[in-house]
């Protein structure tokens, strides 16, 4: 089974989101959060900070883990398990976009996140309204 670490990076009440390109094979030209593939013997948490660095040029350094979803689309043989990461913090500046993955990458305001018609998973929006409520303690 494959296994994703996925980041929603998260400042101000906004998600750093990236616009897949159209030539990628999974969810071509949708808004997504930051992520990939775990390598061999890697942990979730290794390849978060591997593919945040790779994707935007910066290192993960407060984040927590708030969901593990299962493939969006079990119809595909390649099953997949993601495993989401909210972060909070990072080192490196301000996160820009690096390598081809991506044709644009912005800082939405989460309840735009949420409703963004072209979202590359739909298991997302419930994510990104959980991060929107304000938090009761006790």
């Amino acid at each position: 089974m494959k296994q994703i670490a996925c980041a929603i990076l998260l400042r101000d009440g906004c998600i750093l989101l990236g616009r897949r390109t159209p030539q990628r094979r999974f969810y071509p030209d949708c808004w997504d959060v930051l992520g990939g593939h775990l390598e061999a013997g890697e942990t979730p948490e290794r390849a978060l900070i591997r593919e945040v660095q790779e994707e935007a040029g910066v290192t993960p350094l407060h984040y927590r883990l708030v969901a593990t979803l299962p493939d969006p689309d079990p119809a595909r043989n390649d099953e997949a398990r993601y495993h989401v990461f909210v972060v909070t913090g990072w080192t490196g500046g301000e996160p820009r976009m690096l390598g081809d993955e991506h044709s644009e990458i912005r800082w939405i305001p989460i309840d735009e996140a949420a409703r963004l018609p072209d979202l590359a998973i739909e298991a997302y929006r419930d994510l990104f309204r959980s991060l929107a409520r304000p938090r009761t303690i006790g």
